[in-house]
C-alpha cells in the first residue's frame, strides 16, 4: 500500500466505511421477510424488529469509536470529514424511510427530520463558499442522540414482545416513544435555527449586510 493510501485507509475511515455498508444490513433486516428455509422462521421473525433495532444500535455506537481512533492516532483525513457525517446522515434517512415504509412512522416526522439535513448541507456549502465554518452545537447532538432513540424505540414499539407485556405496558411504551420522538422534531428545528442564526452574516444579514 502507497503512503497515499494509508493516509486515507486509516482504521477510523476503514469503520466509517463499515458503518455505510452496514445501513443496507439494517434496511434489509427491518424490512425483508424472513427467509423460510432457515429454521423455526416463525421464531426469527417474531424477533425481527429486535434484530434490526441491534444493528442499528451497533452502526450508532460506531460512530464514536472511528471519532475516537481519528483524534487519538492523529489521523484526521479529509475523507473522513466526508464520510462521517455522511455515513450518519444515510443512516438516520434510511432508518426514517423504512419505518414510514412500515406505517410504524409518521411521513410528516421524516419530511422535517431529512428537510432539516439538506437545508443545514446548504448553509454549510454557502458558508464553506465564504470561508467561514459554522460550528456545531450542542443542539446538534442533543438532536441525534434523540432521533437515534426514537428509532429505537419505533422500530421495535409494535413488536410481539411489547405487545406480550400487556396492554398497559404497550401503552405507556407507546406514549414514551411519542414523547421522545415530538422531543427529537422540537430538537431538530431549534438545531436548524440554531444554524440559521449562526449563518446570519454569510445569508446576507448582520454585520456584513450592514457594510
Amino acid at each position: 500500500m502507497s503512503d497515499d493510501s494509508a493516509r486515507i485507509w486509516t482504521p477510523a475511515n476503514i469503520v466509517t466505511l463499515m458503518r455505510i455498508l452496514l445501513i443496507p444490513v439494517f434496511v434489509a433486516a427491518l424490512l425483508s421477510p424472513w427467509p423460510s428455509w432457515l429454521p423455526e422462521p416463525e421464531f426469527w421473525a417474531a424477533w425481527q424488529p429486535w434484530i434490526a433495532a441491534a444493528v442499528f444500535i451497533v452502526i450508532s455506537a460506531t460512530d464514536a469509536i472511528d471519532g475516537h481512533l481519528a483524534r487519538s492516532r492523529d489521523e484526521i483525513t479529509d475523507l473522513g470529514k466526508f464520510l462521517d457525517p455522511l455515513a450518519d446522515k444515510i443512516l438516520v434517512c434510511a432508518a426514517l424511510l423504512a419505518l414510514v415504509e412500515l406505517q410504524a412512522f409518521p411521513s410528516w416526522v421524516a419530511l422535517i427530520i431529512i428537510a432539516r439535513e439538506f437545508i443545514v448541507s446548504g448553509l454549510r456549502m454557502v458558508a464553506a463558499a465564504q470561508g467561514t465554518v459554522i460550528a456545531a452545537s450542542m443542539y446538534g447532538k442533543f438532536k441525534t442522540v434523540l432521533q437515534i432513540c426514537a428509532i429505537l424505540l419505533f422500530t421495535v414499539k409494535d413488536s410481539l414482545q411489547i405487545t406480550l407485556m400487556g396492554d398497559g405496558f404497550a401503552m405507556c411504551f407507546t406514549i414514551f416513544s411519542w414523547l421522545v420522538l415530538l422531543a427529537a422534531v422540537v430538537m431538530t428545528i431549534v438545531s436548524m435555527v440554531d444554524y440559521f442564526y449562526k449563518s446570519r452574516e454569510v445569508l446576507g444579514f448582520g454585520k456584513r449586510s450592514a457594510r
